[in-house]
Formats: structure tokens, C-alpha cells, sequence
């Protein structure tokens, strides 16, 4: 099939006109985008202007004060968190959060049966696939940043989400692992999960994404592919300084 004839896919989400405030601080100040299903999406953007507000309004950790969170075309802004999951979203944390006093294992068999999917991931597969098999019996409070992080990350894919949305997965690993994630990230992507990525780190950014939303002060200020955002006076002005920059 020419890519002028290929089925144009309908977003999995759909974020229009988004508004999260804290007090009179508008923390996300009329935000729209989308992503589809098999799209790598990164948010980025310089402290506090806005990327992890919007995923934590996605995931229905926030409320939205404003504007719609559409996932395959039904509201869900205001949809508790341990509800979306089973609506096929999911996420992990900039601090990943496991049960510290459970095991590897234990934490990953709470996620699998809260998930409940029906055709949910086998475990000895997570464990193998992001490296945990060998930790596997130890509890969560003893792993390190890295193998937290991984925790994290297979605990939300045992519920089989549609949707993964990475908040900093990348922060404090080295060269190694961030091009193994990378290559884990971008075979979800291939078997058809929509995610997206919020990260500081451009060079994994620009390796893994489809294309960005650069954010400031709660608003897009560009979308597109990154190679092309840091030759954008404004997106340059944010970054590197200036009366925007933060």
C-alpha cells in the first residue's frame, strides 16, 4: 500500500485545551495533542512548564480544570487512576513507587492480577525481558535507581496498557541501558501501544520519538520532529535563556 492510500489511524488519546491549575498558578494553560496507537510522543520542555501536570492529569492522578482527555473517543478526564487501568493506561514515575517490602516477583504478580488483562504478559517473560529475573526474589527496597525503575516499568506493561505513559525512565542510566531501553521502548511501540515519553535527556528523545510537543508555561510552543525544534528561535529562547526560560 502506498503511504498516500495507508489508513489514517484515529488517535488513541486525544488532549484538547487542557487546563490543570494549582491555585492561581496555571500549570497546563490550554494544552492539545494527540498520540496514536504504535506513535512514540515526547513532552519536553524546561522545569515546571508543564510536562509531567499533563501526565499526571492523563493517568487521572489530576483532575483536569479545564478542556477534554479523550481516550478512544470517551471523556475520562477526572477518571481515578486505578480505574484507567483498566481502560488500558499506565504509567511509571519520575521516583518509581513499588511495594518496598515485597519482592521483585510479588510486586510484579499484584500488578498482573490488578491488571487483570486477558491476555496478560507472562511473568518469567517481564522478568527476562528488562533484566530483573536475577533480583527477582529480593524485595523492591533493595534494588538499585536503575532496577527500580525497570520495576516500575514491567509492573505497569503486566496490566497490558494501550496507552504507557514514561515520566523520566531514562534519568540515571548510563550509555548502555539508555540504548537498550531505547530498543525496548520503540519494540512496545511496534507492537502497537501508543507512549508517551516525558525526558530531559534530547539525544534519547530524538532517538526514540516520532515527534515532540515542546512545552512552556503550560502551553505548546512547537510540534514536531526535535531535530527541527532546536533550530526554532523561540523553543532556542526557552532552553537556553531568556524571559521564558525557567
Amino acid at each position: 500500500m502506498s503511504p498516500e492510500n495507508a489508513p489514517i489511524l484515529e488517535p488513541i488519546l486525544g488532549v484538547s485545551k487542557l487546563v490543570k491549575r494549582f491555585g492561581g498558578f496555571f500549570a497546563l494553560d490550554g494544552l492539545s495533542f494527540h498520540v496514536s496507537a504504535g506513535e512514540i510522543l515526547g513532552l519536553v520542555g524546561p522545569n515546571g512548564s508543564g510536562k509531567t501536570t499533563a501526565i499526571n492529569v492523563i493517568s487521572g492522578l489530576y483532575a483536569p480544570d479545564g478542556g477534554e482527555v479523550m481516550l478512544e473517543g470517551a471523556s475520562i478526564g477526572g477518571v481515578a487512576s486505578h480505574k484507567l487501568v483498566h481502560r488500558g493506561i499506565n504509567r511509571t514515575f519520575q521516583v518509581p513507587k513499588p511495594f518496598l517490602s515485597l519482592t521483585v516477583r510479588q510486586n510484579v504478580e499484584v500488578a498482573l492480577a490488578y491488571g487483570g488483562a486477558a491476555a496478560a504478559p507472562v511473568m518469567a517473560d517481564l522478568l527476562d525481558e528488562y533484566r530483573l529475573a536475577d533480583v527477582a526474589d529480593r524485595p523492591a527496597a533493595d534494588l538499585n535507581n536503575a532496577q527500580q525503575k525497570m520495576l516500575d516499568l514491567v509492573r505497569a506493561l503486566a496490566t497490558r496498557p494501550r496507552l504507557l505513559l514514561l515520566d523520566e525512565l531514562a534519568a540515571g542510566l548510563n550509555p548502555a541501558e539508555l540504548d537498550w531501553i531505547a530498543g525496548r521502548i520503540q519494540a512496545l511501540a511496534k507492537s502497537g501501544m501508543a507512549i508517551i515519553v516525558v525526558e530531559h535527556l534530547m539525544g534519547f528523545i530524538e532517538h526514540i520519538t516520532d515527534r515532540v510537543i515542546v512545552l512552556n508555561a503550560g502551553k505548546e510552543i512547537f510540534e514536531g520532529k526535535l531535530a527541527v525544534a532546536v533550530k526554532v528561535p523561540q523553543v532556542i529562547e526557552v532552553f537556553l535563556g531568556g524571559e521564558h526560560a525557567a
